[in-house]
């Protein structure tokens, strides 16, 4: 007798796709309003246009190939990919921006490969890896955080909508004076030019862990994670294996030169380390199976990202670990699914 097996993710009653894409969404809010807090309301625009673009191109996949729409729609799988993405960039990007990148992370990432299920590799991270690499100067465009000791220029409610949707800045203001590098650029520039940590860590915008503003949403990114785990939402061996392999390198290479390499707290509470480790990595469809897979699928993603981080040609590599760590996920399965053994006739 033969046995049809539907496609990953596969849920546990009275677990649904639809609940989990709407409990990760609950564990996303806490970061998202410290985002809007420390960073202005642009990410609010750039998660809305995400998550339409997202479902919009769901749409036209699923009509080009024939299958329904009500229940790939609403299960929450497209929307969650919108706002990962959308999450990853500036809050002033330009529209097209986050609209090319959702709309290539569906239809190319996700449905290329056969839909929900059947996709390799993370379509946010696909459609973010593109745009990082075709158009790394918008990238670049981050705002320092709304802080009453940093008197910075700030644009306004206004000027955000204007920004996004006319792709430039309005009259009043330029990019020099309203934007600035992120902790981890920040830092990579600084200790480039000679400069120790110690120095480069006076400057206002970094605080006690890391990038003042970045700490409390990676914190937060953290309390949503936990949360998940505890609701057996996700599993704690990729996300701890991923921190780990982040947090040790860090720390030794801390201690062998402090004045050269930030220690673990810093690399942890900067960037997208709790992003990834939580909510990216963790996706069912495109990580490793077994547990033992898991930890050295997450292992491999922090040991990536801190490498790329040091010693690569970008400030962040959370991006593209999940990608390369991707791509070696059969060769993981090959070698650490359990043998199943019996035969069938």
């Amino acid at each position: 007798m033969t046995f049809g097996t539907s496609p990953a993710p596969h849920v546990i009653a009275p677990n649904s796709v639809r609940r989990v894409m709407r409990l990760v969404l609950f564990a996303l809010a806490p970061a998202i309003v410290m985002h809007i807090v420390f960073f202005g309301v642009g990410l609010l625009v750039q998660l809305f246009l995400g998550a339409i673009v997202a479902l919009l191109a769901e749409a036209i996949a699923l009509k080009l190939r024939r299958k329904p729409l009500q229940p790939f729609l609403t299960d929450g799988s497209a929307i969650i990919t919108g706002v990962l993405l959308a999450m990853c960039l500036p809050p002033l990007a330009p529209w097209w921006l986050v609209v090319s990148g959702s709309a290539f992370a569906v239809l190319f990432a996700k449905h290329l490969y056969g839909g929900l299920g059947s996709n390799p590799f993370n379509p946010a991270m696909v459609g973010y890896a593109v745009l990082l690499v075709s158009f790394p100067a918008q990238l670049t465009q981050w705002l320092p955080p709304q802080l009453a000791d940093l008197q910075l220029l700030r644009p306004g409610v206004g000027d955000t909508f204007y920004t996004v949707f006319m792709g430039h800045l309005p009259a009043h203001l330029t990019w020099d004076a309203i934007t600035s590098p992120t902790p981890l650029t920040s830092m990579r520039n600084s200790l480039s030019m000679g400069m120790t940590m110690q120095e480069a860590q006076a400057n206002p915008m970094f605080g006690a862990m890391g990038g003042r503003g970045w700490d409390w949403i990676n914190l937060s990114l953290l309390g949503g994670g936990v949360w998940l785990l505890v609701l057996r939402i996700v599993r704690w061996h990729i996300p701890l294996a991923m921190l780990a392999a982040i947090a040790v390198p860090a720390a030794v290479m801390n201690a062998v030169d402090p004045g050269a390499y930030p220690g673990a707290t810093f690399h942890l509470t900067a960037g997208a380390s709790m992003l990834g480790a939580f909510f990216i990595a963790t996706d069912p469809i495109s990580a490793a199976t077994s547990n033992r897979g898991k930890l050295i699928y997450g292992a491999g993603i922090g040991l990536i990202t801190y490498v790329i981080r040091t010693w690569g040609g970008y400030p962040d590599g959370v991006a593209f670990a999940v990608l390369m760590m991707n791509a070696a996920v059969p060769l993981i399965d090959r070698y650490t699914v359990p043998r199943v053994y019996g035969h069938t006739r």
